[in-house]
């Protein structure tokens, strides 16, 4: 069986999956925007990103 992530619970609500719960759903997604996890690699350039090279 698995558990929630964030609280460590047993999933109760199926549309949640892996979260037990819509707020350990909404935790997670905000860690993801305050970038507490992140993806390896390379360092990119936020203000040259989309912009063409010439």
């Amino acid at each position: 069986m698995t558990v929630c992530p964030i609280c460590r619970r047993a999933p109760a609500v199926p549309e949640y999956r892996p979260f037990c719960s819509r707020r350990c759903a909404d935790v997670d997604l905000g860690r993801w925007m305050k970038g507490v996890y992140v993806l390896p690699g390379e360092p990119r350039d936020e203000a040259g990103s989309d912009a063409q090279e010439d």
